[in-house]
């Protein structure tokens, strides 16, 4: 749980007209509650009532910024009030008064503050009107009872409210923590999945270059331009990256659409210029996705291709894009013997958490026959809503 602080937050504080004010009233409460008794002893009038009301708000107000002397000036003017006049219907304004004033406290101010409250109002109470219950022990302790069972019940009341504050604010903090834990997870898979294969395309074309560049001069000149390429796509994905995250309106951010399974000619032809071959199977009918499901199916053929491409040692694969009526599968396959392991890498993890987020099924492994599989299962129903997008 959260506590409270001891001092109010700086919006709960009163102006400080107010608060001299507030302070001049309460000071003046036990004083006019004394002679307005001693007035009233023949009946009340508006003009006797109405400034008790009013100086009994501004103490009341106090209770926002000093709830303790407050509520103790709040007591002390209703035990004067009762040493002069000795009816029912003082005891229950008494008794009315400080119950809510510690209801209140109870709601608004920490536990140690609110339990003092309730024990200052029961003391307060219980001895001002001892002298009107006489000697008998059992009339003490059942008045003693039922005033300590209206204290107690308003300040259980009141810390019920405060309990159930903190417990949603509790729960709102924990809320937005995860929400940026997790955008947090999203973004670094982001980066990962543009960062790793464009390197590695990067990598693997400078390679070729510095190897070729005396002996076929073409050949260098088509690694330098895909390395060109590669680099001028991966800078345009980090910025839209970190517009995003800036929240920029900047007029010439580029405004390219997020990565999908539209791009994977692109992607293919991306691994065929680092020496990868990807033989591309498509079955069903191929259809919009939602765009989460189809920027992820993208990631995962991107980062599954980019392993490939660096640690399988072979120079083709197969891809698949199945297009079923209520999901999306993508299949990365490859004969090579430098698959990695299931489970290592931040690349294999990255795409397991990609389809856990989605509610999907993965799995990447060494087949049975040699290679490497990474199989990818996203649920995408057809529906109204994608057909009409697709018209």
């Amino acid at each position: 749980m959260y506590a409270k602080p001891d001092t109010p937050p700086q919006g709960h504080r009163l102006p400080y007209a107010w608060t001299v004010a507030a302070w001049c009233g309460a000071l003046m409460y036990p004083v006019a509650l004394y002679f307005a008794m001693i007035g009233g002893r023949s009946g009340f009038t508006t003009l006797t009532v109405v400034p008790l009301i009013v100086l009994t708000a501004l103490t009341g107000l106090l209770l926002r910024s000093s709830p303790l002397p407050a509520l103790a000036l709040l007591l002390l003017g209703w035990a004067v009030a009762r040493t002069q006049m000795q009816n029912s219907e003082i005891l229950y304004l008494q008794a009315t008064l400080g119950d809510l004033a510690v209801g209140w406290i109870a709601a608004t101010r920490p536990r140690r503050i609110s339990v003092a409250a309730v024990v200052l109002a029961f003391g307060a109470q219980l001895a001002t009107n001892f002298p009107s219950m006489g000697p008998s022990p059992e009339r003490i302790a059942q008045f003693g009872g039922l005033i300590g069972l209206a204290a107690g019940t308003a300040w259980l009341a009141g810390d019920s409210v405060r309990e159930r504050r903190e417990h949603a604010a509790e729960l709102s903090a924990r809320a937005a923590t995860e929400a940026v834990t997790a955008e947090r997870l999203r973004i670094a898979r982001e980066l990962h999945d543009m960062i790793a294969h464009s390197i590695g395309v990067i990598a693997i074309q400078a390679g070729v270059g510095s190897r070729v560049i005396d002996t076929q001069p073409a050949e260098a000149r088509n690694a330098l331009s895909t390395i060109e390429a590669t680099s001028r796509e991966t800078l345009a994905g980090l910025r839209r990256t970190l517009v995003a995250l800036r929240g920029s309106s900047e007029p010439d951010a580029p405004l390219d659409p997020a990565p999908g399974l539209a791009g994977l000619d692109r992607l293919v032809a991306s691994a065929l210029d680092a020496g990868v071959r990807a033989d591309v199977r498509l079955r069903g009918e191929r259809r919009p996705l939602p765009a989460d499901i189809d920027l992820a199916a993208f990631r995962i053929l991107q980062e599954a291709l980019t392993n490939v491409v660096r640690h399988a040692g072979t120079g083709e694969c197969r891809v698949t894009l199945a297009y079923g009526t209520d999901e999306v599968r993508v299949e990365v396959e490859d004969d090579g013997g430098g698959g990695l392991c299931a489970g290592t890498g931040y690349g294999i993890v990255g795409m397991r958490e990609r389809v856990g987020l989605l509610h999907g099924s993965f799995t990447a492994g060494p087949r049975p026959e040699g290679g490497f599989r990474v199989a990818a299962r996203l649920p995408a129903p057809t529906s109204a809503h994608t057909v009409a997008e697709a018209r």
